[in-house]
Formats: C-alpha cells, structure tokens, sequence
C-alpha cells in the first residue's frame, strides 16, 4: 500500500495497471542484490521465487509482500527479500500472491497456505521456518499462521510482522491522530482496498482481518511499526490481543518512523537497522546464533 495517500491525491488517479508497475519501479530503486541470486519456482500452483543470499543456512522465510492486496510483487519486494535473506542467514522464498480486485478474499491465504505446504512437502522443517511480511503482508502472515494452525499442519517457528494491516474497518485511533504526518498511507485508502479485497464479505473474518482472530496457539512473533504511521494502532491492538491469548509477542515501535521503513533500508539508516533486527529475531527462533553487537 506504498504511495497510496500520494496516489489518492494526484490530480490524476493512476489506474491499478499503472500503481502496480509503480511500486515494482519503487521497489527496483530500493533493492541492493550484489551478492544474491534468484530462482523462480512454482510451489504447487503459486508462482514464488528463491531469494538467497551468500552462505544461507537451512533456515527458510516466508515472505508476503506488501502493496494493500491490490499491488505489490515479488518484483516490488525481492530488495526487501535479499536484505532479510542476508541478515537473517536464511533462504527467503518471496510469494507472488493472487491479487485484488481480480481475486478476492481468501485467495490470498489460500496462496500462502499452499506455498508453506510446499515448503513442508519439500522436506523442510517447520522449526526451521518463519513466515514474514509488511503492511498488507503483515496481516497476511498472521492470517497464514492461523489458517495452518487451524488445517492441524505443523506450526512456523515464528512469525514478523512490520506494520501490519489486520483490521479492514480503519476504527484504530491513529486513523484520525496520525494522518497529518503519515505520508504513505492514508484511512480513505486502507478502506478502498479492503472494498476489493473483500469484495462486499465480513470486514471482521479472522483470516481477512486477524485483529479478531483468536490468536491462541501462534509462535513467537515480531511486530515492527512507526510512530509515524496510521496503522500504529493496528500494530499495538495486535500486539495486546496476541499476548491477551498467551503468545509470546513482542511490539517495537520506532520512533518518527513512516510506514515499512524497512523496505527503504539503502538509503535509510533506521531501515536497515530494523532489518537487521528481524535477522537477529529470525536466528533466534530458528536456533541461530546471534552475533554480539
């Protein structure tokens, strides 16, 4: 959902062909792959691609980008895939999830469902896998954990959440309290992407929107937002319920922080220090040991 407030106050509203080209374009200027290669893959029905840095070990992350549901690629996302493969030591397997309007809810689960099933069918061990995302693909990994906690298949090591977006309703305080300073994402966007990612269903089904989920049963999780943003209380509400149903959750916010500033880590300081945290948290998980700093 990069741009979107941007997007929604152009004197020109951009068609949905041309904001999913543009966050690919954001995506190419934000990524570093020196040092990374690449393998597309078909994980049972669902294009992915393998993102591994040099020296990755046998942990593997799930990832699921961001861009509301309605954008985003593993194209816009493959920068942001290469750093948490080189912090974190792991292989990162970045999901080319459905989309919508063209495919609504729960497509989308359903894609990253399958594509952890063909991680576990590949014999890779779910205590060696952490299922990650930002923004949309934040709710996204919540979602994921709840739909393989719910089919009974073995549970990911963990899960990292950087600004998630778990409630389609937009009711958060920070809707209103952050809007004059947050300059990505804006309450009028989130509610017209959740219109197509919907489709007219319940704004409150636990998989579309996590927040109402119970939670109860998840793995360790990571959750990263900024002070910046209007999706704060997303985060924070997900946080309190999480450890309300006895997960072991942890809640970082950054200070002036705007939304996934991790995604602009080359050229951002405090984006690459955030990644470089959920690579310490992945280790962790996974039974890596963590370098001192």
């Amino acid at each position: 959902m990069f741009a979107e407030r941007a997007m929604a106050n152009a004197e020109i509203t951009p068609t949905l062909e041309e904001r999913r080209a543009g966050i690919n374009l954001m995506g190419k200027r934000f990524e570093n792959l020196e040092g990374i290669s690449t393998e597309s893959v078909d994980a049972d029905g669902v294009p992915a691609e393998w993102v591994l840095a040099e020296g990755t070990g046998n942990g593997v992350i799930l990832y699921l980008h961001g861009g509301g549901y309605v954008t985003g690629s593993v194209i816009s996302h493959r920068g942001m895939a290469a750093n948490l493969s080189r912090t974190s030591g792991c292989r990162v397997l970045n999901v080319d999830y459905r989309l919508a309007p063209e495919h609504k809810h729960p497509a989308q689960v359903e894609d990253a469902h399958t594509a952890y099933r063909w991680l576990l069918n590949n014999d890779i061990d779910s205590s060696s896998i952490v299922v990650a995302g930002d923004s949309a693909g934040g709710g996204l990994t919540v979602a994921t954990l709840l739909s393989v906690r719910d089919a009974g298949d073995p549970i990911a090591a963990a899960g990292v959440c950087m600004s998630p977006w778990v409630d389609m309703e937009g009711i958060g305080d920070s809707m209103t309290s952050k809007a004059g300073i947050d300059p990505m994402v804006s309450q009028q966007g989130l509610l017209e992407m959740a219109g197509h990612f919907l489709g007219g269903g319940d704004t409150r089904d636990p998989l579309a929107a996590p927040l109402y989920a119970d939670l109860a049963g998840l793995p360790p999780l990571l959750i990263i937002v900024g002070t910046a943003e209007v999706l704060l209380d997303d985060a924070v509400r997900l946080h309190e319920r999480a450890e309300a149903a006895g997960v072991d959750s942890t809640l970082e916010v950054w200070d002036d922080m705007v939304h996934v500033w991790p995604w602009f880590a080359p050229f951002l300081p405090e984006g690459q220090q955030a990644v470089d945290r959920m690579g310490d948290f992945i280790k962790e998980q996974i039974g890596v040991a963590v370098s001192p700093a």
